[in-house]
């Protein structure tokens, strides 16, 4: 007990106290002459304040009516109690008893809730057999140095350890000592473990070959195990027992070694134990300081391909089919707003098909020989030429990635195609995850095992087929430094299986477990963590970057284009709608008009299959543009006219049938371009003009006829 602090009810040495230790002692001598004289303790104290309080209330009730009244009892059950009478006072006394006050020898009487309570107790620390008071406790201040002290203002409560005096700890230092130390002498904890032949990074157990009984033990697990004791407030003296024979076999499997725990062969083990449910039923884990989950492990093989078809593989199908349909549908969207006024979109309707096709298509490589005359096209084939490029250069760089990149691929990328196939699996020796693989419904007679990363390696370089493995199965951390070792010819595959990582295993119950996990979280969350990793690991970053590179894919699906492909729909659709609104508002005398839908249609179709001669691509040189959809009124000829050279797509191709005539001199055909007369709804107006004489771009002239008009 030497340095223990404690707390106990203080009483004050007042004369009433002395007086009653006196009158004590004489009274203990003269009844009990032989035996050694006591002191009144604390309780003697209390029972003392007790019958006086007592008293006290007695003289407050009176004793006029003291008597007692039997209970009534049956004459089949009865006991002593029965004889005993109840007080006809005894209320009126409880009531007077608990509003009693007075100053007794134990200090201020009174009863809170039936209870004593008492005002103060004082802090005391233990030296030898006696104590010596250190500071007190009040409900009011907290802790106070000296009860003198006392400040009655609630506001004052104190917790501070500054108000304590000198305390002389266990061992008599009088510095605070950071916790307890089991004695060097006495058992140190027996920490068990595992012995095992791969995988030595994580645990390595090494026996003196001149003395059997002495043994080295490293590892990664060791080290975050020693640094988590070094970081505790307290000193654990603890010993490595290796859980195996002195020729390196190990006693058991990893379960056997937890279960050593439960029936107190071992006081915790440590090494690379998984945190499972079934283990937890014998031991409490520490938190985990590893990442957790079940991963397999596959080989990875070339898969450039040397199929003809390769071209088609840069692109997924749903963005090849996305992207032909854009090309089709843009090139009938420049053929709407181009027909009317660009020559170069006129002809049959065999030669409109294959425009939009050759248009459209052409646009991939920037090869149309089409102008684009309108405003509104050239706002839509800037949008076009944008998304061409982008696709045809991701086009270009995802297919020679194909044909020159190695492509390395996993050669099972589905737990559900191991278990179709019968393909044979392996896993650790001693590990749970055999009983993580019966419970996923593999075959048993398809299980393999391996002990070391050399094993693995001979086994899935075997194949399935020819006494090997398919696929392997373990925990995370044993394959990231697999796959570190060798991340050019395998590779983990997902899912990750969802586990609880490696945890140290105590007893249950122990009180070391909190403290641990604590310490744990701390080493974790340091750089000293990071230190043991590459200590053990080394750099696997570099490693694991490439491979995951190697393994991406170079398919471009319409995910990375869809946003484009949206801009551009967008935009042609608002094009259509502005020059459809503006054709059916040029012609709005045969939409209101009284002929059927059909013949509305139909007439609508004609009109929209000839010239829009109020364009600015169909005037004359010297003529200003008007605006008017009406015929070109006659123009008288000029000198200057017959040294111009007009564009050859303007006016080299025309003809007499390009302009319109007068009754007289014929009527124009939708076949020629020119406006039909007998239009419902229209009247055909008939102008005369002189012939006028035009220049081409060969200086031949050409004879405009005159109209007639009435």
């Amino acid at each position: 007990m030497q340095g223990v602090l404690g707390v106990k009810p203080y009483v004050q040495s007042t004369k009433d106290v002395q007086s009653f230790r006196v009158r004590w002692k004489r009274k203990f001598q003269q009844d009990y002459p032989l035996d050694e004289t006591s002191e009144p303790n604390i309780f003697g104290l209390w029972t003392y304040d007790a019958a006086c309080a007592l008293a006290m209330a007695v003289e407050k009730v009176g004793t006029a009516n003291f008597s007692f009244q039997k209970t009534n009892t049956s004459n089949n059950i009865s006991t002593d109690l029965d004889t005993i009478g109840v007080s006809q006072i005894g209320p009126d006394l409880l009531q007077s008893l608990l509003s009693t006050k007075f100053k007794g020898l134990s200090g201020d009487f009174q009863i809170f809730d039936g209870q004593l309570h008492s005002t103060a107790f004082q802090i005391v620390n233990v030296i030898g057999k006696g104590e010596r008071g250190v500071g007190f406790w009040t409900p009011k201040n907290g802790i106070i140095r000296k009860l003198s002290f006392i400040n009655t203002n609630a506001n004052t409560y104190s917790t501070s350890k500054n108000n304590i005096g000198a305390i002389v700890w266990p061992g008599e230092p009088t510095y605070v000592p950071i916790g307890w130390v089991l004695p060097v002498n006495e058992k140190k904890l027996r920490i068990g473990v595992p012995v095992k032949d791969g995988f030595s990074e994580f645990v390595k157990v090494t026996w003196d070959p001149n003395n059997n009984n002495k043994t080295q033990v490293t590892g990664y697990c060791i080290d975050v195990f020693d640094a988590v004791m070094n970081s505790l407030s307290y000193a654990v003296p603890y010993e490595y027992i290796p859980f195996g024979t002195p020729d390196g076999k190990p006693l058991g499997n990893y379960n056997d070694l937890i279960y050593q725990v439960f029936l107190k062969k071992y006081d915790a083990v440590v090494g690379d134990t998984t945190i499972v449910a079934n283990r937890s039923r014998y031991v409490d884990f520490t938190l985990p300081y590893t990442e957790s989950g079940v991963s397999m492990i596959v080989p990875i093989k070339d898969n450039k391909s040397k199929s003809a078809w390769t071209f088609l593989k840069p692109l997924t199908w749903d963005l090849w089919m996305t992207s032909a349909c854009f090309f089709v549908f843009i090139g009938f969207v420049i053929w709407v707003l181009q027909h009317r006024i660009n020559e170069d979109f006129r002809g049959p309707p065999s030669h409109h098909a294959g425009t939009i096709f050759w248009f459209s298509f052409s646009t991939m490589v920037f090869a149309q020989k089409e102008r684009i005359v309108s405003n509104l096209a050239r706002v839509v084939m800037i949008i076009w030429f944008f998304v061409v490029l982008i696709l045809t250069q991701s086009y270009t760089a995802s297919l020679t990635s194909m044909l020159t990149v190695q492509q390395l691929q996993p050669t099972v990328t589905d737990i559900n195609e191991l278990r179709a196939k019968g393909y044979y699996i392996g896993y650790q020796q001693g590990s749970f995850v055999l009983g993580f693989l019966k419970r996923m419904n593999f075959d048993e007679s398809k299980f393999r095992i391996y002990n070391s990363p050399e094993e693995l390696v001979d086994l899935l370089s075997k194949g399935s087929a020819n006494g090997g493995i398919a696929a392997a199965f373990d925990e995370i951390p044993y394959m990231k430094l697999f796959i570190s070792q060798h991340c050019s010819k395998y590779t983990m595959v997902q899912p990750t299986y969802k586990f609880d990582g490696f945890g140290f295993a105590f007893p249950r119950g122990s009180p070391m477990v909190p403290d641990i996990s604590r310490a744990v979280l701390n080493v974790t969350e340091g750089d000293q963590m990071i230190k043991i990793e590459k200590e053990w690991f080394g750099k696997t970053n570099s490693c694991s970057d490439d491979n995951e590179s190697s393994l991406s894919s170079n398919n471009i699906s319409l995910d990375s284009f869809w946003s484009l492909f949206l801009i551009a729909g967008l935009t042609s659709v608002l094009a259509l709608i502005i020059v459809l609104a503006k054709f059916l508002h040029e012609h709005r005398d045969v939409v209101t008009g009284e002929d059927s839908i059909s013949t509305k249609i139909r007439t609508l179709v004609t009109l929209f299959d000839e010239k829009d001669l109020s364009s600015h691509t169909f005037r004359l040189p010297d003529q200003p543009y008007s605006g008017s959809i009406e015929p070109m009124p006659a123009v008288r000829a000029s000198p200057a006219v017959t040294n111009f050279s007009p564009r050859p797509s303007t006016f080299s191709t025309q003809t007499n049938n390009d302009i319109p005539f007068s009754e007289e001199q014929g009527t124009s055909s939708s076949e020629h371009g020119g406006r039909s007369s007998t239009i419902p709804g229209r009247q055909s107006s008939q102008a005369i003009a002189p012939p006028v004489e035009l220049a081409n771009s060969n200086q031949e002239r050409t004879i405009l006829p005159t109209s007639t008009s009435h």
